[in-house]
């Protein structure tokens, strides 16, 4: 406002269409003259002429009025990069909040006007204060405004999504999952029970992972001889299944337990399942073939 910007620090857009405007190429021209009279000497005159009050309409009609509006302005640069959430992208400083809304006239969400800046809208939902957007809306129906631009709603709700998933996963990051199954030792069948009899932890596998139950021998609703009897064995069909179908809370726990991979745990379940499938389809096949030997032996 006060000094001339270096031209090759100002981002560049096609503004022909300003350009090819009368009213709006005046307006730059005459921009000096038009603030004074507007912004001052208008609200001085009408004061004065009106009641007699020219000083009071110049400083605040004019002055003051002028300050106020343009702190309320810069708000946008200020408080709107400073106040409230970003639903939409946080990898620059805009935010969303209800306050800037008031200060700055309805410009107060600024994270969906910097990722979505050709939308007319400054706020998305009907119950967000925002003026200028209905103000628009009521000079679409008159003609006054057209061709009113909106992002598509797809993008916005894939904006919003990203948003709240990375909120998840930061929350999901302070809390204890267990060590990563990559991060495991293999252990063999024997080397299990060896070390559950050898005094090295309470170990009981359940669904090819071998967990340390020692601290929680105690804690188990179900009593401790329950738990005990349980360990060096696998316990997968009763955490899974039978009378104790455990809860997800439980599955939860039982990952911060974890303390090894079976070899074989669950491969070698699979495995016995489809050799099974096989056997038996492959005795089926030779049934099948037998009959008609059987037949034909028999008339003959």
């Amino acid at each position: 406002m006060v000094l001339q910007q270096d031209p090759k620090k100002i981002g560049r857009t096609d503004i022909s269409d300003l350009d090819a405007d009368p009213v709006v190429v005046w307006q730059h021209k005459h921009y000096g003259k038009s603030l004074l009279i507007a912004a001052w000497l208008f609200p001085m005159c009408v004061a004065g002429l009106g009641w007699g009050d020219w000083w009071g309409g110049l400083v605040y009609a004019g002055i003051m009025r002028a300050c106020f509006v343009q702190q309320a302005t810069f708000c946008v640069n200020s408080l709107a990069h400073w106040l409230g959430e970003q639903p939409f992208d946080d990898r620059r400083t805009p935010r969303d909040h209800f306050i800037t809304a008031i200060v700055t006239l309805g410009e107060g969400y600024h994270n969906f006007h910097h990722e979505f800046p050709s939308d007319y809208r400054n706020a998305i939902s009907w119950y967000q204060y925002d003026p200028t957007k209905w103000l628009i809306f009521l000079l679409s129906k008159t003609t006054l405004a057209y061709d009113l631009k909106r992002f598509r709603h797809n993008e916005i709700e894939k904006g919003r999504l990203q948003q709240q998933q990375k909120a998840l996963d930061a929350r999901r990051a302070t809390l204890d999952w267990g060590v990563p199954l990559s991060r495991l030792p293999v252990l063999s069948w024997d080397e299990f029970q060896f070390r559950s009899t050898s005094g090295k932890g309470a170990l009981v596998a359940i669904a090819g992972i071998i967990h340390d139950v020692t601290d929680f021998i105690a804690e188990h609703p179900g009593g401790r001889a329950l738990i005990k009897g349980w360990i060096g064995k696998d316990a997968t069909a009763v955490f899974n299944g039978g009378v104790y179908m455990h809860s997800n809370a439980a599955h939860n726990l039982l990952c911060t337990m974890r303390v090894g991979v079976l070899r074989g745990g669950q491969e070698v379940e699979v495995w016995k399942e489809e050799r099974e499938t096989y056997v038996k389809d492959k005795i089926g096949q030779l049934i099948t073939n037998v009959r008609p030997l059987v037949a034909t032996a028999d008339a003959a």
